[in-house]
């Protein structure tokens, strides 16, 4: 269930923050503001990263179902190794596809035809959750490539030579990393500069007196009242949108899991998918966010 707070509003009404998802869409765009972002990326890797800009994609979007789309930063980290920051508030039915996609794409795009390989950056992937992907207990899961030994189970080790001889990189330097946060599956209290961005992420809530690198800059940035009167209603839609989204979401699973009971697994998951359809039918959702949402094909949609 979606119980979590969706802006924190303290002991003083001044000190009220803006999501994290909306503010990185519209407000941290403006490269005065990138700290925020560059904070929250430096805690994850641990160490110094620099935004060079917000990428044209589909976040970008400014029409009436931006509300469900995403945004993609590039950054640089120490060795100029480029990272992808995307920000995810829905659900999608391919989301790791997608995911794939947007890396592969990162890295041909930075590099030049016939330019050799060894010109080839690495690429981090960062995936703000708002939505369950899947089970698990913990929430940030980091993945990465590596080679195994099919009967020894030995972890491929590439040689390499130093001293100005040509040196072959490590399977660790080269191939993509992938995080996940699964910003509602954190129920701790916050201790750690990881922790209390993960928590604001969650709950819109910055510790007063933070250390963590970025959210001094979001305390100061992003506080609510600091909007104009047209910002601050687009927010409050931005938000009631969310909550009836999570609403029909949830009601869905429980009609889907009474179903499922009755008329067996199979069909109850299949139940949960079209009232998940018709719901968000009924409060006027676009065919496309629709079957992403419920797995079912336009086609089906349609017809409901």
């Amino acid at each position: 269930m979606h119980t979590e707070p969706l802006y924190s509003q303290t002991m003083n009404e001044d000190n009220k923050y803006i999501r994290f998802d909306w503010a990185a869409k519209r407000m941290l765009r403006d490269k005065a503001n990138f700290g925020v972002l560059e904070g929250l990326i430096t805690v994850l890797l641990n160490e110094p990263v620099h935004i060079d800009e917000i990428l044209e994609s589909e976040g970008n979007q400014q029409d009436g179902d931006d509300k469900f789309n995403r945004v993609d930063v590039k950054a640089k980290n120490s060795k100029g190794e480029i990272i992808i920051v995307e920000i995810q508030l829905t659900r999608e039915l391919y989301y790791l596809e997608r995911v794939l996609y947007g890396v592969a794409k990162a890295i041909t795009e930075h590099i030049s035809l016939g330019q050799k390989y060894d010109k080839v950056k690495k690429v981090y992937s960062i995936s703000i959750l708002y939505f369950d992907l899947g089970q698990g207990a913990d929430y940030l899961y980091h993945g990465q490539n590596h080679f195994v030994g099919v009967h020894t189970k030995d972890t491929l080790k590439i040689n390499s030579k130093e001293n100005d001889v040509i040196r072959m990189k490590a399977p660790e330097e080269i191939f993509p990393e992938y995080f996940l946060i699964r910003v509602n599956e954190f129920n701790k209290v916050a201790t750690t500069p990881l922790e209390e961005w993960i928590d604001y992420l969650k709950t819109g809530r910055i510790r007063e007196h933070t250390n963590a690198p970025g959210l001094n800059e979001a305390r100061e940035k992003l506080q609510y009242l600091s909007m104009n009167k047209a910002e601050r209603q687009a927010y409050d839609r931005h938000i009631d949108n969310i909550m009836v989204q999570n609403d029909v979401l949830d009601t869905a699973k429980l009609e889907g899991r009474a179903e499922g009971r009755a008329e067996g697994i199979a069909e109850g998951r299949k139940e949960a998918c079209i009232a998940i359809a018709r719901k968000m039918k009924e409060i006027g959702l676009d065919i496309q966010t629709i079957s992403q949402t419920s797995g079912l094909s336009e086609e089906e949609v349609e017809k409901l």
